[in-house]
């Protein structure tokens, strides 16, 4: 995602772009469409007046602006596009606030190819004074850009979105495999559904995946076990019962005990199937 969304920085952008990866063939192939490669993190923040980061986890991002923090100051806007906890990532701000900068938080929606065409969503949380200065530089990378709220809620959003991604994913892989066990074929089960309340984006772009068995990825099972960890803490520290979630959760929970995380999400298919146990 991180490599698409960069790319279309660099294409778009009429001013100079630093970026820094530890893919260093990743760098190169920047520098070749125009961009300043640098060597690491800190050169990126010395010379950057807008600093965006996408890396995996809760923990790469506090330690990566622990890291540039001693160059962060009153002239920066830092923008943290990755998908973790929405309490690290408001600690995080606090930590970039107390040095003068501006922060936001801003998880995107959708998959590879809409990050590839520059058509993703992009959830904000950041100061409501922020939001038109950076709106902008997202719109490089998302046709939908909103606001959420205050620091947190692009991310509260991003997690809410994928829990219910999922939960309607499972719901279309339970009811599939019933058609499919009573002899009725995926198309005319996609058919049947497109005519009444139940159609929905995921079924219409992912069925003959589906039916033709393949798992090719564009958005990883891991990916996906990682986002509803989060929504798991983020429920518990709201004190809610949420059972749906659970239930999905422990799907992907087995399929990453399988070992078919780097499978794209889809595959859960084979979970409920039975093929995974």
């Amino acid at each position: 995602m991180g490599e698409s969304m960069c790319e279309n920085i660099v294409k778009k952008h009429d001013d100079k772009v630093y970026c820094s990866d530890l893919n260093k063939a990743q760098v190169e192939k920047l520098a070749g469409l125009g961009a300043i490669g640098c060597d690491n993190n800190i050169e990126v923040a010395k010379n950057a007046d807008v600093i965006i980061s996408m890396v995996p986890k809760s923990e790469h991002v506090k330690a990566l602006y622990e890291e540039l923090l001693p160059f962060i100051d009153e002239t920066k806007i830092c923008i943290d596009m990755s998908t973790i906890d929405p309490s690290v990532s408001v600690e995080v701000s606090k930590m970039i606030k107390a040095k003068g900068a501006q922060f936001a938080d801003a998880p995107v929606v959708k998959s590879k190819p809409a990050a590839i065409n520059g058509t993703l969503g992009v959830l904000v949380g950041c100061e409501e004074k922020l939001f038109p200065i950076i709106e902008p530089i997202l719109k490089y990378m998302g046709c939908n850009v909103i606001r959420m709220g205050e620091n947190g809620k692009g991310l509260t959003m991003k997690i809410c979105h994928n829990t219910l991604c999922a939960e309607i994913q499972n719901g279309v892989n339970e009811t599939l495999l019933m058609a499919q066990k009573m002899g009725i074929s995926p198309e005319d089960y996609h058919t049947a559904i497109s005519y009444g309340g139940a159609q929905c984006f995921y079924l219409d772009a992912q069925w003959q995946n589906i039916a033709n068995e393949n798992w090719e990825t564009a958005f990883s099972l891991e990916n996906e076990h990682k986002d509803l960890g989060i929504s798991q803490r983020l429920a518990k520290e709201l004190n809610l019962d949420l059972p749906a979630l659970q239930l999905v959760k422990s799907i992907y929970d087995k399929g990453m005990e399988a070992g078919i995380g780097k499978e794209d999400w889809r595959a859960t298919y084979k979970i409920v199937r039975g093929d995974v146990k």
